[in-house]
């Protein structure tokens, strides 16, 4: 009874090892070949696949600018000039940009009008008369999915309101996206005067719901030399690629909803 168990042992054994054999052989022969470009880039870029730069990650952007032509100078963690000397082209850093809350409705301006008891989500918040509980239903929530949803912990909720550590912002867009109200925009990290506010109402209601709203009188449009203002429904959008920080509409604002952020 041995020989049988022997041979058949043997004979799974020299399949098993020829299997392998074969395995190993198919590898080599199909394995695709990587560019080195693309994995010295990989090594360069912020490695957090925070998906900032529009692809699903760091490994998926490499490829796409490898194989793709895709721009990059897309991650604002990366290393610029390493860049430049693996894919032999001149690449500029990207400029650093920053999550804003265009809101400054904290629990003193922006009181409450009823509490959730079983809730703290801004999404399921948003759904209740009013788009939430604070007087202004244009307002923060403040319950913080943003800061949950945040890969470098660059959110609190302070007060009542989302507040944005702009040295940890890697400006990946996921707070943006969670934002039941839209509240959150991705702007230049230099950007130095901002509207602090998301009011579509005219200026009754609002100052009725918060002292510092954006009332939409247009004062700011007419102050600014560069055209870099308008005001659309009721509120005042400011575009930084035009702002030269001169401060008029600042100066001009009688809600003091424009701000100097640094």
């Amino acid at each position: 009874m041995l020989v049988p168990v022997l041979t058949a042992c043997a004979v799974i054994a020299v399949i098993s090892i020829l299997i392998g054999v074969g395995l190993c052989v198919l590898s080599e022969k199909f394995k695709s070949s990587i560019d080195p470009k693309e994995e010295k880039l990989r090594s360069v870029l912020g490695g957090s696949n925070c998906g900032g730069c529009g692809y699903a990650g760091c490994d998926a952007y490499a490829k796409a600018v490898v194989y793709e032509g895709a721009d990059p100078g897309l991650c604002v963690a990366a290393d610029a000039k390493a860049i430049s000397e693996i894919l032999g082209v001149q690449v500029e850093a990207a400029g650093k940009k920053v999550a804003y809350v265009r809101c400054h409705g904290h629990c003193a301006k922006n009181p409450a009008n009823y509490n959730f008891d079983d809730t703290e989500d801004c999404r399921i918040s948003y759904l209740a008369p009013g788009h939430g509980s604070k007087k202004c239903s244009f307002g923060c929530s403040g319950f913080g999915n943003c800061a949950q949803v945040c890969p470098f912990d660059a959110i609190r909720i302070i007060d009542g309101l989302a507040v944005v550590d702009r040295e940890k912002c890697q400006a990946c867009g996921k707070c943006v996206a969670v934002c039941p109200k839209h509240l959150i925009d991705i702007i230049p990290d230099d950007a130095m005067y901002v509207v602090r506010c998301s009011s579509l109402n005219k200026g009754a209601a609002v100052k009725s719901a918060c002292p510092e709203g954006c009332i939409g009188c247009g004062l700011c449009v007419r102050a600014c030399p560069e055209n870099a203002i308008t005001v659309t429904n009721n509120i005042a959008r400011i575009d930084q690629s035009k702002c030269i920080r001169c401060g008029a509409c600042a100066e001009k604002c009688p809600s003091k909803i424009i701000v100097k952020r640094y």
